[in-house]
């Protein structure tokens, strides 16, 4: 009979969360079983601030029969749940997702540099740049902090470049379908692989005002652009529009054929009713509504460690698709069944850094039969057309307040007009006005006032949010 090692320590399985991606990237990657890896030491869960434990690094090679230029593969593990255990993210009723149901990637082009190194010392190993891990960090920290997921087409606008260098003319941020690693079922749920790609300034407008899936298909069609595997090259002189000007024609004709996806943003707002008569039904402002939201029962407590980490360092206008919107839109905070408040009129304030939406949501949603929302950080402001269902409001009663949800309900007869006041009061796509400026439909009972708002609250961090979309 053999004698047992009573020295040999018993080995640590990973988590079952981690263990599935690890198990799916040697999948892809069987060539790469330990690739290099950026690892966070202080753990989030621990009170870190870094939310990803890890990114791992991957080399593909190319594939010049398919147009895939060498580059690294950048892939995250944190956003969804690694341990299975609550440690991080808590086990939500009824969802499928695990923790906030995706995982971050990136590819990065090599440089000219670096694959000449590669043909002249084939043998050496090359080291990928770290500053791709930083910047997921960053996207991944604002997640945590917000609690707002990212989805396929929505964008990020950065303004400033993703490396850190003067030269680079990638400043901002689309979010694609990983084309290798998919969507995978994990013990602890579903994960999305959500790649980021740098793009140029316009390329991000043109995303913003229609369509940011159909701005990926067009950098898709060119390996100058990224190719099938949108692979992002901080060497990229020219846009997808300067080198194909075809493509932004037939993305204008598109746009208004058929409006825009784009669904929402996070912007800074806040509200006020108008009382044109002395009975008021209910006092609802912005700033007993924020309060209640922020003492609610259904928002997390905050803990010592929660309160001392910095805030998120990420842009307040990120535009969301509608898949997006509905899982970030403050709906979970409702209380139970709550019945809709009607406002015999309203007075909004808008940041300026948003109010070239305003156009954008009234000519390509509204005009289309759509909607179109503004999420602050506790509330959510929904301008609404006729034709939308399940809103709360109706022609007859414009504008309500559904728990923490204000919403406008647009007539189809105003909708040129505030197209005609908006373009002559110089809000367009390319505007950020620098000045106060108010504009007031008298007849409506409706006032807007573009201005830096007022906070009323601390800085408070919600839960993750879930919310059931409105019907087209």
């Amino acid at each position: 009979m053999a004698e047992a090692n009573l020295d040999k320590k018993p080995e640590v399985k990973p988590p079952p969360g981690l263990k599935a991606i690890i198990d799916h990237l040697g999948q892809v990657y069987p060539e790469q079983p330990n690739p290099l890896q950026v690892t966070t030491l202080l753990k989030y869960w621990l009170g870190g601030q870094d939310p990803l434990d890890y990114i791992s690094m991957y080399n593909y090679s190319g594939d010049a029969d398919r147009n895939i230029p060498p580059h690294w593969h950048y892939i995250s593990f944190g956003l969804s749940d690694l341990h299975g255990d609550e440690r991080v993210h808590l086990r939500e009723e009824d969802s499928t997702r695990s923790g906030m149901g995706f995982e971050l990637t990136f590819r990065l082009a090599k440089t000219e540099a670096e694959l000449k190194q590669q043909i002249e010392f084939p043998e050496k190993p090359q080291r990928p740049p770290t500053w791709p891990a930083n910047l997921l960090q960053a996207i991944g920290r604002y997640c945590f902090q917000t609690g707002n997921g990212l989805c396929f087409g929505d964008n990020i606008p950065w303004r400033k470049s993703l490396d850190g260098s003067a030269s680079s003319k990638l400043q901002s941020l689309l979010v694609a379908q990983d084309p290798q690693l998919g969507c995978i079922e994990t013990p602890t749920g579903t994960v999305d692989f959500c790649q980021i790609v740098g793009v140029f300034e316009n390329e991000l407008e043109q995303a913003s005002r229609w369509n940011g899936r159909g701005v990926l298909n067009f950098l898709r069609q060119d390996v100058q652009t990224g190719g099938d595997w949108l692979v992002t090259n901080m060497e990229r002189p020219m846009s997808v529009f300067e080198l194909f000007p075809e493509t932004l024609l037939n993305l204008q004709d598109d746009l208004e054929k058929q409006g825009s996806d784009l669904a929402g943003v996070n912007a800074e707002f806040t509200f006020r009713e108008l009382k044109p008569t002395k009975q008021v039904k209910q006092e609802v402002d912005f700033q007993s509504l924020s309060e209640k939201c922020a003492n609610d029962e259904n928002n997390r407590p905050l803990t010592e460690t929660q309160m001392k980490r910095e805030e998120p360092s990420f842009p307040q206008s990120m535009s969301m698709s509608s898949n997006s919107l509905h899982r970030s839109c403050p709906l979970d905070f409702q209380p139970q069944a709550p019945s809709c408040i009607s406002l015999d009129g309203i007075e909004i304030t808008l940041a300026p850094g948003v109010a070239k939406y305003l156009l954008l949501a009234i000519k390509d949603r509204i005009r289309h039969g759509r909607h179109f929302t503004f999420k602050a950080q506790h509330l959510a402001l929904t301008l609404v057309a006729e034709s939308v269902t399940g809103s709360a409001v109706t022609v007859s009663e414009p504008y309500g307040v559904l728990g923490y949800w204000i919403q406008v309900l647009i007539p189809d007869e105003l909708v040129p007009r505030l197209m005609e006041d908006f373009r002559s009061a110089g809000l367009d796509e390319n505007c950020e006005p620098k000045q106060r400026l108010e504009l007031e439909w008298p007849d409506k009972n409706l006032k807007l006032i573009i201005d830096q708002p007022e906070p009323v609250l601390p800085h408070v961090l919600p839960m993750s949010l879930d919310a059931a979309p409105l019907k087209m």
